[in-house]
């Protein structure tokens, strides 16, 4: 009898593989103010949205000027890693179906471009409205768009290769030829039917090319890396003997030809810019350097990682010791617990020692385990220099080992057992883990090490207070006395005071309608103490008093409407004219304001003008790209070892949010940092700024009441950079002390701008507004910003010294020109003399057509009372213009007048320093100080001298008349670009000291 074999069970598939799939949501959320394009008034608007290859569409808004659509679109990103250069572009159009005319093609109403990094993660997005933007010059455009964005990831399977199906799986049945009844095709187009929204798919075609962003756009902020192009700092010349090369040398670098500039002027002597020496090493070619493409030079290190042991003989606090021929460095002791084993110490510390390549023949790393209280030897280890590998970044680090603790020849009697882990290797300053190691030319101290430090966001905090009601007033009044209501507002160290409240009818409540503004950090923590104060009387009464946390306040990034709400105040335990539980309630408007910038830095010298929001950042143009060398000649800063001078300078360089901070070399006055760093660069009109510090907090136990010295600053405006040229420059560090002018040395800076020449985005960004919107909607006044600005320094301040290594308060405050507003008679005599030497020609002008003709009136002039300002004088005035010399006044009043005098002087002052900045800017036009500005000045002047020769001059007087008086409608509330290019302009005013 034959058995019927069963059949063999198929193994069950492999479960599908997941991966992480990004998709884009866009918020079509509504329309203001959009162009009538159907002849009758209106318009029947609809938004198509284009974004890596897929465009989708929302429905039709039936004759709406003011649409309202709240439709999401969503989009796959097809690479994550690359979506901050994917561009978002929104279209709006009016539906030609819904129109009288008989047009061919729907009505372009407008348009606005995003990009990737403007997209926020969900949760984090907003509503934000964007501006249309033309197609054209000649395009008629007006409204925006309220769009909200944001982005997520979620796991997705992939799908099995198409010409290998799966096993035991069915044919594909064959598609009908019918679609759907829900779908209707025409025209490769998709439409849903059901419901009112109406989605275009687009399939996307595998042989697209996508757009390639610039390769200076894929440059991100990163640590410290090392470059290879200057000397040997022990073979390089006194600052006396370098002299620049006659032909300037030429090489290839990263982003394009680089050449080195000579000074050939040098107005202010030894006090100028001069370049420096930049020749190779002596023996060098140019295979022997890894990075020739880099900055800065090249610094090799003997990088030692101490992970962990295993198996040590019995010990209390272990530690370990690094020794070579020229360093020696120690390990902190490890401090077991109860619980732990006292075998298994771990570390985790990197060592940096300085390395020659002649130093490696029969050279030896001895690494050795201790115990810190007896002093006995655990085991050690030894490696030879010359069989230690090399790491170049962008190498993987590599992998720590376990290796057997021996012992030495004098420890034989010792028992000495366990493994220790760890890694051992030659690299530079490039290296990932140098900027967490222990160096050997710092000492180990926190204090001196580098850092890269962010300062915090910040945001306008505006409180409007709008009445008051149902106060409880004091009624023991005198007759025909309002009383003074004030609300005083309380942030942190920030207080503002209200005007006097108006008085209603007599009654309770009381009117302000007035705008209070705080700045506000990141993460929001404190809180909003609103008092409400009755003044009448010299003490001061509280009425009542609230509480508001920061962080429950919302945010806006536009002009859009704010609610107003009602608040109760709180009743005092003491005597405060309450009677009862109820003591009035008070009307407010609030929310933080994200559409503004917040000003940390004098406005003449800032580093940044983007606005608090991301979603309102624009791409960057490119990369400003940094390399500290080092400093010559410092004057000895403090007195050391009895009597023996010494300096332990260190560098910080600020642009935009980041701060850096090179390590701190001691007892140098030659210090040899080597340290470069890039930034994004969003505006070519913004200034770098690099400062050297003496540290004096690197000494724990002397550093009380001690501060960092400060040996000299510079500034580097980014827009006279021409493109991807490297400027190698020694500059001379000036501090003014009451003593006068003094150099205290020298810095040597390797600095470059990375962007595409020419590009039409780095152009563009001339013609439009130096600072965000909400500046020119709701702009601000002259002293409120500047007090603001003092508030941003603070707060800026605070925050960085709370770093580890910390960023001390007076480092911050000369970095950000805190003190820049204060009067000072020397600012004032450069401010006079910059509008001497602007006004130069035309002061020559004017004296030779007052030679030519002459001009007399025709009866004698007399006394102008107006004039003379004599119609209203203040008593105190007159006493002190009849005053004697010297004063014969008290001295109380002298200086009440001096310190008037300080405060009108300081007013003169920024106006006298604003006009000279404005006749600098002109001329600046022609002086190719910013290359890019010229050439499109020159361009601009071609071509109008192409208009005028072709057109006659009574046609363009005639359109510049139209022109100007053009329609309301017609005109744009923010600045011409025209202006915008002026204020851009570079002067002098970043040079002051």
């Amino acid at each position: 009898m034959t058995t019927q074999s069963q059949p063999q069970p198929q193994p069950p598939p492999p479960p599908p593989q997941q991966h992480t799939v990004r998709k884009l949501v866009v918020v079509v959320e509504d329309g203001r103010d959009l162009l009538p394009k159907d002849g009758q008034g209106s318009s029947s608007p609809y938004v198509i949205a284009d974004f890596d290859g897929q465009r989708k569409r929302t429905s039709t808004r039936y004759r709406e000027l003011n649409p309202v659509w709240n439709e999401p679109l969503e989009f796959i990103v097809s690479d994550p890693k690359n979506m901050d250069y994917e561009e978002l572009e929104i279209e709006v159009f009016n539906d030609k179906r819904y129109c009288n005319g008989s047009g061919r093609k729907n009505h372009f109403l407008g348009r606005v471009k995003l990009y990737g990094s403007q997209f926020s993660k969900r949760g984090d997005e907003g509503l934000v409205y964007h501006q249309l933007e033309k197609k054209s010059v000649f395009s008629w455009i007006r409204g925006e768009i309220g769009l909200r964005i944001y982005y997520y990831d979620e796991l997705g399977e992939e799908e099995p290769p198409q010409n290998q199906p799966p096993a035991n799986q069915p044919p594909p049945e064959e598609p009908s030829q019918n679609p759907p009844p829900h779908v209707v095709v025409e025209e490769g187009r998709v439409y849903e039917v059901p419901g009112r929204h109406v989605e275009i798919c687009h399939p996307v075609q595998e042989n697209v090319s996508h757009y390639q962003p610039p390769q200076v756009g894929i440059l991100q902020e990163s640590p410290p890396h090392v470059v290879h192009v200057q000397p040997d700092p022990h073979q390089v010349l006194p600052p006396d003997e370098m002299v620049p090369p006659a032909v300037p040398e030429v090489r290839k670098m990263q982003c394009g030809t680089a050449d080195r500039i000579r000074v050939l002027r040098r107005p202010n002597g030894e006090f100028s810019p001069k370049v420096i020496n930049t020749s190779k090493f002596p023996g060098e070619t140019t295979k022997d350097r890894i990075h020739p493409y880099d900055l800065v030079e090249p610094m090799l290190y003997l990088f030692t990682k101490i992970v962990k042991a295993r198996g040590l003989a019995p010990n209390q606090n272990p530690y370990v010791k690094i020794r070579t021929s020229n360093h020696f460095k120690k390990s902190k002791p490890v401090m077991y617990r109860p619980c732990e084993p006292t075998d298994s110490p771990e570390w985790n510390q990197v060592f940096a020692l300085g390395h020659n390549k002649n130093d490696s023949v029969n050279a030896t790393l001895e690494i050795s385990v201790w115990d810190a209280p007896s002093e006995n030897f655990l085991g050690g280890v030894c490696f030879e220099l010359s069989d230690v590998p090399v790491r170049d970044p962008p190498d993987s680090p590599l992998a720590p080992q376990w290796y057997r603790l021996e012992s030495g020849a004098s420890e034989q009697n010792n028992r000495v057992s366990g493994d220790i882990q760890l890694a051992v290797w030659i690299g530079t300053q490039a290296d990932d883990a140098f900027p967490e190691a222990w160096s050997s030319d710092v000492p180990s101290v926190a204090h001196t090490r580098s850092k890269v430090y962010q300062s915090p966001k910040l945001w306008y905090l505006r409180i409007t207070v709008i009445e008051a009601q149902d106060l409880h007033i004091a009624s023991n009044l005198p007759p025909l006395t309002a009383p003074e209501i004030r609300v005083k507002a309380q942030l942190g160290f920030q207080s503002v005071r209200t005007r006097r409240g108006s008085m209603k009818n007599h009654s309770s409540t009381f009117h302000w309608n007035e705008d209070l503004i705080f700045v506000a950090g990141e993460p929001f923590e404190d809180s909003l103490f609103l008092l409400v104060e009755d003044r009448t009387n010299k003490e001061a009464i509280l009425l009542g008093h609230i509480v508001i946390p920061v962080s429950s306040i919302e945010q806006r990034i536009d002009e859009r409407h704010v609610a107003s709400k009602w608040v109760g105040l709180e009743r005092r335990d003491d005597g405060c004219g309450c009677s009862g539980p109820y003591c009035g309630r008070i009307q407010l408007k609030m929310c933080l304001e994200g559409g503004y910038h917040v000003l940390d830095e004098a406005a003449h010298v800032c580093s940044d003008f983007r606005p608090t929001a991301k979603q309102l950042w624009k791409p960057a143009i490119g990369i400003l790209e940094l390399g500290i060398l080092g400093a010559r000649g410092l004057l000895p800063m403090k007195p050391k070892n009895g009597g023996k001078a010494s300096t332990d300078a260190y560098c910080v360089a600020k642009y935009g949010k980041k701060w850096v901070r090179t390590r701190t070399i001691t007892d140098s006055f030659d210090p040899r940092w080597n340290e470069q760093y890039t930034w994004q660069v969003y505006d070519p009109c913004t200034v770098l700024t690099i400062g050297v510090f003496d540290n004096w907090r690197m000494f724990a136990d002397v550093s009380e009441g001690k501060h960092d010295n400060r040996i000299g600053k510079i500034r580097i405006r980014v827009s006279t950079l021409e493109n991807n040229k490297v400027y190698t420059t020694s500059y001379p560090l000036l501090v003014l002390c009451r003593s006068g002018l003094k150099k205290m040395g020298e810095i040597e800076l390797a600095v470059r701008f990375a962007c595409p020449s020419m590009l039409p985005d780095s152009c563009s960004v001339y013609g439009q507004p130096l600072l965000p919107r909400m500046h020119y909607l709701r702009p601000l006044g002259v002293a409120q910003q500047e007090a603001l600005r003092g508030a941003a320094t603070s707060i800026v301040a605070e925050w960085l010294t709370r770093s580890e290594p910390p960023l001390g308060s007076e480092v911050v405050r000369y970095m950000l020109d805190a003190d820049s507003h204060t009067w000072s008679m020397r600012k004032s005599k450069a401010n006079w003399f910059r509008i001497v030497a602007v006004l130069a020609w035309a002061v020559g002008l004017a004296k030779w057509l007052d030679n030519i003709r002459r001009f007399r009136p025709k009866i004698p002039s007399g006394m102008d009372i107006r004039l003379s300002q004599a119609e209203a004088v203040d008593p105190d005035e007159l006493d002190e213009e009849f005053d004697t010399i010297p004063s014969s006044k008290p001295p109380e009043l002298i200086r009440m007048r001096y310190d008037r005098l300080r405060m009108l002087a300081a007013r003169v002052q920024t106006v006298l320093g604003d006009f000279a900045t404005q006749g600098e800017r002109l001329q600046a036009l022609v002086s190719w100080r910013d290359p890019r500005a010229t050439k499109m000045f020159i361009g601009v002047c071609l071509a109008i001298t192409l208009v005028l020769y072709a057109v006659p001059a009574k046609m363009v007087a005639v359109a510049l008349g139209f022109y100007y008086l053009r329609h309301p409608m017609f005109r744009d509330p923010m600045p011409p670009a025209s202006l915008n290019f002026f204020r851009r302009l570079p002067s002098l005013s970043d040079r002051l000291m």
